[in-house]
């Protein structure tokens, strides 16, 4: 259950990503058509990965062949080659959003597996769903951190703190918090 939800679902994921990266740009010009700042594409990788992590159909992609064939499908072209075509078109509000359903979805699966008395999937032993549990929670309070600490803090230059560099020259001196324009 672990390895299924937290390898293989963003390995196929990020094969979607990359597919979704490498469209000829005439595809992506009549994709962009359709995803108006990233937010039809965002609703469409959110939908699309919330139905895959109902306990329900994760059993059945361990049990029957077509459910699994259809994740193998849908999942990169669902989930990964939305989020490469949207989100360098969304801006910080709609990104914000997305994340912070992210760090929910992540505590609320995480909150479920974790103190359910039964086991959500019958392919799967009760402390694999509870150590699954475990890790969704960490992985949204790391996410809520990671996110919070660049909200306060920005990108953290280490050249100021370098000293010298290996040929000799001082590091420049810039302020040790940057976010260059036009990045998040």
């Amino acid at each position: 259950m672990t390895a299924q939800m937290l390898v293989q679902l963003p390995l196929l994921a990020v094969a979607g990503y990359l597919l979704g990266l490498a469209l000829p740009v005439r595809v992506a010009a009549s994709l962009a058509h359709w995803n108006h700042r990233g937010v039809t594409g965002l609703v469409l990788a959110s939908l699309a990965s919330a139905y895959w992590m109902l306990p329900r159909l994760l059993d059945a992609s361990v049990t029957e062949p077509w459910v699994a064939a259809l994740k193998f499908a849908s999942v990169p072209l669902l989930v990964g080659l939305p989020l490469a075509q949207s989100w360098p078109r969304s801006g910080f509000v709609v990104r914000g959003v997305f994340l912070l359903e992210l760090i929910a979805t992540l505590f609320r699966l995480g909150w479920l597996y974790l103190v359910s008395p039964l086991r959500l999937c019958n392919n799967y032993l009760i402390d694999d769903q509870q150590r699954l549990g475990q890790i969704l929670i960490a992985a949204g309070a790391m996410l809520f951190l990671w996110i919070a600490c660049k909200l306060l803090w920005g990108r953290f230059d280490l050249t100021r703190y370098a000293g010298e560099w290996t040929d000799g020259r001082s590091a420049p001196s810039q302020p040790a918090f940057t976010d260059p324009p036009g990045r998040s």
